[in-house]
C-alpha cells in the first residue's frame, strides 16, 4: 500500500494550523525554512480546537496515544485526555528508567535511538502515534517498531506538519499516515 501526502482532516483544521505556523528563514542553518508551531500552542482557543479536531478523527478507534519526544508529547497529552485514554511516551535513548526496548534509526548524519517501556503498552492495544513533524520518517518508523514489539497495534500516525519533499512517508508504507498540513 503506497501512501500519498494529502491531509486527512477537514479544511477548517488545516486552515487553523496554517494560520498559526510561523515561517523562519535560515533557521537553524542557512537555507532552511523552519516552521514554528509555538504560535499555535500559545493560542489557547486554537490549540483547543486542534485537540478537539484530532480527537474527532480518532475517537473510539484507539486505546492509547503514543507521543514522540519531545513536541509529540505536547500534542499527545491533551489528545489522550480528550479521548479518555492513556498516553505512552516514546523517548530518546537514556531518558527512561529500565527495562526498556529500543530501536536505532538513521539520521541524515548518523544514528539515533528511541526507547519505550514495554509494560506501558497492553497486548493488542490500539495505538495512535503522534508527532509534530513528519520529515524523514525515522522516528515514526522507530515508534511503530517499538509499539508493535511491545504488543500494541498501530492504528495510525498523526502528524501536525508533513515536509513531503523529504519523503518520510515512504518509510511508513503500509500504515495510515494522517497529516494536518502538508508542505
Amino acid at each position: 500500500m503506497t501512501t500519498t501526502p494529502t491531509t486527512a482532516f477537514p479544511d477548517a483544521l488545516t486552515d487553523l494550523v496554517r494560520g498559526h505556523v510561523r515561517e523562519i528563514a535560515d533557521f537553524p542553518a542557512p537555507g532552511v525554512l523552519f516552521r514554528d508551531i509555538t504560535p499555535l500552542l500559545a493560542d489557547g482557543d486554537a490549540f483547543g480546537s486542534l485537540v478537539r479536531g484530532l480527537a474527532e478523527k480518532y475517537r473510539g478507534r484507539v486505546d492509547a496515544v503514543a507521543g514522540l519526544e519531545s513536541r509529540g508529547f505536547i500534542l499527545a497529552a491533551p489528545l489522550a485526555l480528550e479521548l479518555g485514554v492513556g498516553m505512552i511516551t516514546v523517548r530518546k535513548a537514556g531518558r527512561l528508567p529500565g527495562p526498556v526496548v529500543g530501536v536505532d534509526y538513521e539520521l541524515e548524519y548518523g544514528t539515533a535511538r528511541m526507547e519505550l517501556r514495554p509494560e506501558t503498552v497492553e497486548e493488542g492495544q490500539r495505538v495512535l502515534i503522534i508527532d509534530d513533524v513528519l520529515a524523514t520518517g525515522g522516528t515514526g518508523a522507530a515508534a511503530i517498531e517499538l509499539v508493535e514489539r511491545s504488543g500494541g497495534q498501530v492504528v495510525a500516525l498523526a502528524m501536525l506538519l508533513e515536509l513531503s519533499g523529504l519523503r518520510g512517508r515512504a518509510k511508513l508504507d503500509g500504515y495510515q499516515v494522517d497529516s494536518v498540513l502538508v508542505y
